[in-house]
């Protein structure tokens, strides 16, 4: 065979991998308002760096004609964000719908290993309409050795997945392990069992966008941590959000040059947090302000709002951040805030971020419904976390700290580096009104004037106990600060913590409270 018809053949090759399942398909992909596999990766990685692995990988027929097509419905290989190496893969709508074969589970495989053992994020871009039914078991041995491979690299390195399409069966497992997951509204979805199968055992009539859309994800389910209106967001968000993570876990994330001064004074912080304790603000003001340019990436902003988490620079430094959000249920922890905010201390503490965490809790949500839900259990997993976390932890109360929340919100006890309160913070094992109702029961009965005599003693107690000077004279709190001077406070604390060291008994693992 002549050198020419050698180089004809490849290029053939490399026109028919690159079309996919054809121009068809692919307007009908532009038409419901999704890229095809090979636009989204060029639209992630930064231009000319995509290195394909594995273009001409098939079920192990060799090309000869168009019923088999080179790639089999996945694009995988290798590129740079901001410069910075990173893995990808993104599954073919246009190719049998995307649906996972045992070659294309081999191709997500190969680039998973590869990310593994250099040390580098990866991203998967799905969009499939499941396993590939003609193959049987074979396409789920596929799903399994995925699912392995995501386990294996869990707090290894960042696992990014974005739903880009249908995710539904056995392939939501995988996004279901990675750390991070991005939903497209109105084209995204993913569900274990579709409407169908839900009507015919259950009898329920549900649309697949009310079952497993962003929204539903991302509000009732938490299974999802952000939404975003389109791809071209989709893409902006997982740069913004590679840019706060390392890319490993013996590595830290990278330094970002800031003009903002590192001793700027916080005056909006001095009004910001009312002295009347059951007055509510918005935590994110208070982040906002404090951190780099105002600068701050909330992740499952729509799902157990009384808690807020998320990444924000502080004098160049990625921190995570963790704070009760006085604005919904007065900042209670709950079942669902415990969950949220224990799997991100997990991410930070496994990924080198140092956490900060700011505290206005009156305690844990009363009521059956909580009880019934394991309150006990899920609220100890957020301990737990915190517990068990070795990055540079920095506390400050901003208000209420009250009973066992006082204690699972990186208190002293549980190992956090630095503890700070404003004058406003109430520390104590209740809040006035129901230590007084307790402490002087027998008083407030004999009063002549209970309501009189209640008041006295609510103000009595706020003096003695619910104040943060109780705390720093045990230690327990190390300095008591003015709010303006928060930031730069902050900042001195990370920049004394950036070489700390600690480590947790020796053991195979912990037993989380599952």
């Amino acid at each position: 065979m002549q050198r020419k018809e050698l180089v004809d053949r490849l290029d053939e090759m490399e026109r028919r991998a690159r079309l996919g399942g054809g121009e068809a398909r692919a307007e009908r992909q532009h038409a419901a308002g999704k890229r095809t596999a090979r636009e989204r990766i060029d639209d992630l990685l930064d231009t000319g760096t995509f290195l394909e692995i594995g273009k001409f990988v098939t079920d192990g027929d060799i090309v000869r004609d168009d019923s088999v097509i080179p790639g089999d419905g996945v694009v995988t290989g290798q590129g740079r964000i901001d410069g910075r190496l990173v893995y990808v893969f993104a599954q073919d709508f246009t190719v049998f719908g995307g649906s996972l074969s045992a070659a294309h589970a081999r191709k997500i495989c190969k680039v998973m290993d590869l990310a593994l053992r250099n040390g580098a994020p990866i991203f998967g871009l799905n969009d499939s309409g499941g396993a590939r039914i003609q193959e049987g078991v074979a396409s789920l041995g596929g799903y399994a050795d995925i699912f392995l491979r995501n386990t294996l690299a869990s707090g290894v390195i960042p696992q990014i997945s974005a739903i880009l399409g249908p995710c539904a069966g056995g392939a939501v497992y995988s996004p279901a392990i990675t750390d991070f997951i991005a939903m497209v509204e109105g084209t995204s979805y993913m569900f274990v069992t579709g409407p169908d199968v839900i009507k015919t055992v259950t009898h329920e009539e549900v649309t697949k966008e009310d079952l497993g859309g962003a929204a539903t994800h991302n509000a009732k389910s938490g299974v999802a941590h952000f939404a975003v209106p389109d791809e071209a967001a989709m893409t902006a968000l997982l740069r913004e959000l590679l840019s706060f993570l390392p890319q490993n876990n013996m590595e830290e994330a990278p330094r970002r040059e800031t003009e903002d001064p590192v001793d700027r004074s916080c005056d909006e912080l001095v009004d910001l947090v009312p002295t009347n304790p059951n007055k509510p603000y918005d935590i994110n003001e208070v982040i906002r302000t404090i951190a780099d340019d105002g600068h701050f990436l909330e992740v499952h902003a729509q799902y157990a709002k009384n808690i807020v988490v998320g990444f924000c620079r502080m004098g160049g430094r990625s921190v995570g951040v963790v704070a009760n959000q006085p604005q919904h249920l007065a900042g209670c922890l709950d079942v669902e805030s415990s969950l949220k905010a224990a799997r991100f201390v997990r991410f930070c503490d496994a990924f080198n971020i140092p956490l900060l965490t700011l505290v206005d809790v009156p305690g844990f949500l009363p009521g059956t419904a909580q009880e019934y839900g394991g309150i006990i259990k899920h609220g100890a997993k957020l301990l737990y976390a915190y517990a068990e976390a070795t990055v540079p932890k920095v506390t400050l109360i901003t208000r209420k700290a009250y009973g066992g929340a006082y204690d699972v919100m990186s208190s002293k006890h549980i190992r956090a580096d630095y503890n700070f309160a404003y004058p406003t913070a109430e520390i104590a094992v209740m809040g006035p009104d129901g230590a007084v109702n307790i402490i002087y029961r027998r008083e407030l009965a004999e009063a002549e004037d209970p309501v009189a005599k209640k008041a006295e003693l609510v103000a009595d107690y706020r003096a003695s106990h619910a104040n943060p000077y109780r705390a720093a004279a045990l230690g327990y709190i190390d300095e008591v600060l003015r709010p303006e001077d928060t930031r730069k406070r902050l900042i001195q604390a990370f920049d004394s913590l950036q070489d700390k060291r600690d480590t947790n008994p020796p053991k195979k693992h912990g037993n989380l409270p599952l």
